[in-house]
C-alpha cells in the first residue's frame, strides 16, 4: 500500500495550537534564557502541561497517541516561533526507545508519570570522549552482579541531564573481544538520575557556544537494578539506532522551523529596510539568496515528511531519516547565512535574535550526526559503494 506523505496544510489545527502556546514566549524571553545560560523552565512546564511532550505516548498511558509526524511538527513550530526545541526534544526521541523496546512493566511504571509531567525523560548517554560516533567501541561497561548491573565509564555530550529524571544509557555488557560482531554486546538501560547520582555518578557541565545544557558524566561502580534493562541484553545497538533515526527526523523538523524563521525575518527586513531610496529586497543580490533558501527549505521539508510517514507506518526509514537531517540542516544553515547577510551589522545585535538563532542552527551541521557520516552512510548502505571508514 502506498504511503500517504503529509503536507503542511494537513495539520493546521495542530500548528495553530502550538503557535498559540509559543506566542507567550517571545524573543525577549529566549534572549533572557540565553544570556543567563539558563534552562527555559517556564516554557518546558507550559509545553508539558499542554500535553505536547506526551505526543508519542499511547492514550492508554495518558498520552496523545500521535505519530512521529505530529511530534516533528511540534518541534518545527517551536523553532519557527523563534524558540529552541533543543531544550525538550530529547523526551520525544528517548520516548521512541522506551515505546519500541521497553517491557510492559516498564511502560506501565514510567509512561503515565511522564505523560503527567511528573517525570522527565530528556537525556541519553551514548557518546564517549574517545570514540565519538564509533559507537561500537564505547568503553562504558555494565556488568551483571546478581540482580544489579554495575556501571563504570564516562560519557560526553549528555544533554539536559540536570533537567531530567530519567536517562537512556548505552553500555557494553559483553567485552568487544568476546562477540562475533562488534555491534553485539551492547545493552540499553533506563537510569534513574537521582538514584545514580547517589550511587556514584558525577556530572560536569560543558560550557558551549550554544546555550545548550550538556555534560560529561562519570560512572564509578554505579549500581542500577537489572529490571532497568531495556530490551534484550547484548542486543541494544539496534534499539539505539532506531531511536537515533527518530532523533534525526525530529531535528530535521527543527531545522525546517529555523529555516522558515530566518526566511521570514530576512524577507520582512529586506522590504522595510530602505537604502539609496529603495528597499534592499529589490536588489537581486539580497532577494535571490532569500528566495533560494526558501526553495531549498521546501524541498528538504518533503523528505522530512517522508521519513516521519515511513516511521509511522512501521516501515524502514533509516536512509530517509539521515537524508532528511542532512538536507534540512543544510537548508537552515543557508537560510541563516542569508538572513544574517540581509541584516548586515544589525544581524549581530542580540536584540534581533538572529545571532542567537544563527548559533543554535549551526549545531546541526555537527550534531547529532555529522554531514560527512551521513554521506558515508548513503554511499555504503543506499548506493552499495565500498565502506569509506
Amino acid at each position: 500500500m502506498p504511503i500517504q506523505i503529509p503536507v503542511e496544510a494537513d495539520h493546521q489545527e495542530l500548528r495553530d495550537a502550538v503557535r498559540d502556546l509559543c506566542s507567550r514566549f517571545d524573543g525577549a524571553y529566549w534572549r533572557g534564557v540565553d544570556e543567563a545560560r539558563g534552562y527555559p523552565e517556564a516554557f518546558v512546564d507550559a509545553l508539558t502541561a499542554a500535553g505536547w511532550l506526551a505526543a508519542l505516548i499511547p492514550e492508554e498511558y495518558g498520552g496523545s497517541g500521535l505519530g512521529l509526524t505530529e511530534a516533528s511538527i511540534v518541534m518545527e513550530e517551536i523553532n519557527r516561533s523563534g524558540g529552541n526545541s533543543g531544550s525538550v526534544h530529547g523526551q520525544m526521541y528517548n520516548m521512541s526507545t522506551l515505546l519500541r523496546a521497553g517491557s510492559t512493566e516498564q511502560k506501565k511504571r514510567y509512561l503515565p508519570a511522564i505523560a503527567a509531567g511528573e517525570l522527565r525523560l530528556q537525556s541519553m548517554a551514548v557518546t564517549e570522549p574517545t570514540t565519538g560516533t564509533d559507537t561500537t567501541k564505547l568503553k562504558t561497561t555494565a556488568m551483571r552482579v546478581g540482580d544489579r548491573y554495575v556501571i563504570n565509564g564516562q560519557k560526553v555530550w549528555t544533554s539536559r541531564l540536570q533537567h531530567s529524571d530519567l536517562m537512556v544509557l548505552l553500555a557494553r555488557t559483553t567485552p568487544l573481544d568476546q562477540v562475533a560482531k562488534k555491534s553485539d554486546g551492547l545493552s540499553v538501560f533506563l537510569v534513574d538520575v537521582r538514584e545514580a547520582m547517589r550511587a556514584g555518578m558525577t556530572v560536569r557541565p560543558i560550557r558551549n557556544m550554544v546555550n545548550h545544557e550538556t555534560n560529561e558524566v562519570f560512572f564509578d561502580n554505579v549500581e542500577i537494578p537489572a529490571e532497568n534493562l531495556i530490551g534484550e541484553e547484548d542486543k541494544g545497538f539496534k534499539i539505539i539506532l532506531a531511536g537515533l533515526n527518530a532523533e534525526r527526523t525530529l531535528i530535521a523538523a527543527e531545522c525546517i522551523g529555523d529555516a522558515y524563521w530566518f526566511v521570514d525575518r530576512a524577507k520582512a527586513y529586506s522590504v522595510d529596510r530602505v537604502v539609496f531610496d529603495r528597499p534592499i529586497g529589490q536588489n537581486q543580490g539580497i532577494q535571490f539568496p532569500i528566495a533560494r533558501a526558501y526553495v531549498n527549505t521546501k524541498a528538504a521539508d518533503a523528505i522530512r515528511y517522508q521519513a516521519a510517514a515511513l516511521h509511522d507506518a512501521g516501515l524502514p526509514y533509516g536512509a530517509e531519516a539521515n537524508m532528511a537531517k542532512l538536507l534540512c540542516a543544510d537548508a537552515s544553515w543557508e537560510a541563516a547565512n542569508a538572513c544574517l547577510q540581509t541584516h548586515g551589522g544589525f544581524g549581530f545585535a542580540a536584540e534581533y535574535d538572529i545571532e542567537r538563532k544563527f548559533r543554535e542552527t549551526r549545531l546541526y551541521q555537527v550534531a547529532p550526526i555529522s554531514t560527512n557520516l551521513i554521506l558515508a552512510y548513503v554511499g555504503e548502505h543506499v548506493l552499495g559503494m565500498p565502506r569509506s571508514y
